[in-house]
């Protein structure tokens, strides 16, 4: 039989590609095993049936409130499927252990917590990956990677038929107000590279945080080549980043994931440290503003650097 890995990873966007190269790590070591992620499903979709994880399960369910109390009940469906694993990854915040005691009490034997607080001694990634060298497993490559599968790049294709011509994807939101460039200048960029680069088309990109700032830059750009990419899944999202030839964002999840298709990126970093938070990948350009402020970063400087990348040769 083969043997059972369950990874448990909560978090935003970014905190779950982030580690995507500890479960790469996994993968790579155990190629036979049946490794299964348990966290928000429309996150973890990126890694189910795309070389990471066999399959997936959500951690939203009401039963599993039962194993973070002391002693509770514990769900029968619940405890067998805990128990199916041989090796129990959490990366699950349990200050006091009762998540770790529960899983316990349901038969897990072998259990890793993962949790890491993240501070400024190295990338993230590595300090992610840092728990299992508790399995003599070591990271070496911290740059994460996403593999659209087929059918994600198959999904994608009708609207790439009306985009003749290099896309360059925007992304003017984060998880953060501070962590933005102010909209008026993405619209100043945005009219700068239709002075510029007359083929280019581009593709605003947002979910349901970053609605004021897509809206802003959609009235702002009426009657050009602009293309919108609102709250779509994750795993579509992804293929449709990675046949942009440019994207810029900020210290955000959708651009760890733009780096992690191998798309090419400037990201505008503010208040977080890019030693740490960036992605790791090549190609990836940061502008760090002026002292942390996002407000002090010149749009020229963002053109200048995008002009840089030879891009549209």
């Amino acid at each position: 039989m083969k043997p059972r890995i369950l990874v448990i990873r909560g978090g935003a966007i970014g905190d779950f590609i982030l580690t995507l190269p500890a479960i790469k790590l996994l993968r790579e070591n155990f190629p036979d095993a049946h490794l299964e992620i348990l966290g928000y499903r429309h996150i973890v979709a990126v890694a189910e049936g795309r070389f990471y994880a066999k399959s997936a399960r959500s951690i939203e369910y009401g039963p599993m409130a039962g194993f973070f109390v002391p002693n509770s009940v514990l769900d029968p469906a619940l405890v067998e499927y805990f128990a199916s694993f041989q090796q129990v990854i959490s990366y699950l915040f349990d200050p006091d252990g009762f998540f770790e005691g529960n899983l316990r009490r349901a038969g897990v034997k072998n259990f890793l917590s993962a949790y890491q607080k993240i501070d400024d001694s190295e990338h993230a990634s590595l300090q992610l990956a840092r728990p299992l060298q508790k399995l003599a497993l070591f990271l070496e490559d911290h740059a994460a990677a996403v593999y659209p599968s087929l059918a994600d790049r198959q999904d994608v294709l009708p609207l790439f038929r009306d985009l003749a011509g290099p896309v360059i994807a925007l992304h003017p939101g984060s998880g953060s107000p501070r962590k933005n460039w102010p909209v008026e200048y993405w619209i100043q960029l945005g009219r700068w590279i239709f002075a510029h680069y007359s083929a280019a088309r581009l593709l605003l990109v947002g979910g349901e945080a970053d609605g004021p700032q897509v809206s802003a830059l959609s009235e702002a750009f009426q009657g050009k080549l602009v293309f919108i990419a609102r709250d779509l899944e994750l795993p579509k999202l992804a293929a449709l980043l990675e046949r942009c030839a440019v994207f810029l964002g900020h210290d955000s999840g959708i651009s760890h994931l733009a780096a992690a298709v191998g798309t090419r990126c400037i990201l505008l970093f503010g208040p977080t440290d890019p030693a740490v938070w960036a992605p790791a990948n090549p190609g990836v350009k940061v502008i760090q503003a002026p002292d942390g402020d996002l407000n002090s970063l010149p749009v020229a400087l963002v053109s200048e650097t995008l002009k840089s990348l030879r891009w549209a040769e």
